[in-house]
């Protein structure tokens, strides 16, 4: 950017509208590239996603496993406890320790029950993690293959437009050096706000980006010293003249 303060205001106006053309031929190959990199990247986070929920899959069936293995334990020690407990009610010497172990036996019954429950529980999530398992995997196929097409339809357009991509950038770094630092920051906000990417935009039949520009303001504008900028959009609006010879020049 430059930092010379003697450059005229009217090198400043060649040097914004050269960027913006530069910046327009970019704007031009980034969209040969099409919804591409978009469809790409949807893809790629659909793909994640599949992957990040078979992973939690796999880790729920290992940890359904222990957990199946740890109730079974459980149930075998309790219907050991009820035998034993049982043989004790034969022995006992009042209605007191009777009803103790009965209470006793009643526990581990439930306790039997409740691990039987979630034993039970826990195969019916493997069984549907088991569709959602074999539906996934078609889908990851089927991404893996749309992947592959779109990533190699996007390399052909970048093959075909890397030379060119490269002289412009090259040439945009260039054009830049020529701009007052305070005028190229403007430029850069202005293009980050305009969805067509057009921050400096030359008259036509009277008008700039669509809005119309008064009279006296043309013949302003058309004397070159001074930056003007459009009432309605903030763009900076330049001479048609100084627009179309710059643009020739590029050509």
């Amino acid at each position: 950017m430059a930092t010379d303060t003697t450059t005229s205001i009217e090198d400043q106006l060649r040097a914004l509208v050269r960027l913006q053309a530069i910046d327009s031929r970019i704007d031009q190959l980034d969209k040969l590239r099409g919804d591409l990199p978009d469809e790409i990247r949807d893809l790629e986070d659909e793909k994640a996603g599949l992957e990040t929920r078979l992973s939690q899959i796999g880790s729920e069936k290992k940890e359904g496993e222990v957990q199946r293995k740890k109730l079974k334990l459980d149930i075998a020690e309790s219907e050991g406890l009820i035998r034993k407990y049982e043989e004790q009610q034969l022995q006992v010497r009042n209605n007191r320790e009777y009803d103790a172990l009965t209470k006793e036996i009643e526990a581990h019954r439930q306790r039997i029950q409740n691990a039987h429950d979630e034993i039970e529980s826990l195969e019916g999530r493997d069984v549907d993690n088991e569709d959602v398992v074999s539906s996934s995997d078609e889908r990851l196929k089927e991404l893996e293959a749309m992947l592959a097409e779109k990533n190699e339809e996007l390399s052909h357009v970048e093959k075909d437009t890397a030379k060119e991509q490269k002289a412009f950038e090259k040439a945009r770094a260039k054009a830049a050096e020529d701009i007052d630092e305070r005028y190229f920051k403007a430029y850069e906000r202005l293009r980050g706000r305009m969805r067509d990417g057009r921050a400096v935009v030359p008259i036509e039949r009277g008008a700039a980006a669509g809005f119309l520009v008064p009279p006296q303001r043309q013949v302003e504008i058309r004397q070159r010293d001074r930056i003007m900028v459009s009432e309605h959009d903030g763009r900076i609006v330049v001479d048609p003249d100084l627009y179309r010879e710059v643009q020739e020049s590029i050509e």
